[in-house]
């Protein structure tokens, strides 16, 4: 474990991660994650290759250590067509050069946590989708259990739209995940408000007249059924 020690006057800096981190970058996934990664996630991640990322320093640490990794984001962008939120994000059928940009990893050492790193990293990630003009939104995935990065994204106006379930796979056992989303350049949902609000109205609707036919249904077939054995009964007599 990559342990590290917490001066009272931290001086917190971002700045890209590169080649030389890798070693570091590759032990706090190792510490903070219950995914293994493979050695070309790291080299696409330190190397720049379709994956952007940032790292958060503490200038303050002392022994040449002020430019070592102690927080990290990586990031990649998608296309929109080929996601599989496509649907939650409102994009022009007619264009095709829509993207998202989809959260891979977020970590901050323990003893770096409670400092508003983490936050602060996403604030990155958010920032660089707001600069490219065809990016409609952020996303990622949290595991179930994870209550305090959930508390992190909804602090911060992601939104929680999906529960996958049985979406990871760790060491024998399945975990759901949640989805969470945060819109930008004008991006939204396909369904405004009042269309959610009308549609579960709606639902429900459908859903109480189905459940009064259904009712009306089984209670002819209960007469029909007591009629027949009155008759049954009447013709042993």
């Amino acid at each position: 474990m990559v342990d590290f020690e917490v001066c009272r006057g931290a001086v917190i800096a971002h700045r890209t991660i590169r080649p030389s981190d890798i070693a570091v970058l590759e032990k706090l996934h190792l510490d903070l994650f219950p995914i293994r990664y493979e050695p070309d996630f790291f080299h696409n991640v330190v190397n720049g290759n379709d994956i952007v990322s940032w790292g958060a320093v503490d200038h303050s640490r002392p022994d040449g250590q002020s430019d070592e990794l102690i927080g990290f984001v990586t990031a990649k962008v998608v296309s929109a067509k080929d996601s599989e939120i496509e649907d939650l994000v409102n994009v022009n059928s007619s264009r095709n050069d829509h993207t998202l940009v989809y959260i891979l990893t977020l970590g901050v050492v323990n003893s770096y946590r409670n400092m508003g790193i983490g936050s602060s990293l996403i604030y990155e990630v958010v920032k660089y989708a707001s600069s490219i003009s065809s990016c409609r939104a952020v996303y990622l995935h949290v595991i179930s259990y994870n209550t305090t990065a959930m508390h992190l994204y909804k602090k911060m106006s992601f939104q929680c739209l999906q529960r996958l379930y049985n979406f990871y796979f760790i060491n024998g056992r399945h975990y759901d995940a949640f989805l969470f989303l945060y819109y930008v350049n004008g991006g939204r949902s396909p369904c405004s408000p009042i269309e959610i609000v009308m549609f579960a109205v709606g639902y429900v609707s459908r859903g109480f007249n189905s459940m009064v036919t259904k009712v009306w249904r089984f209670q002819e077939r209960k007469i029909c059924k007591w009629m027949k054995c009155k008759e049954s009964f009447c013709d042993s007599v």
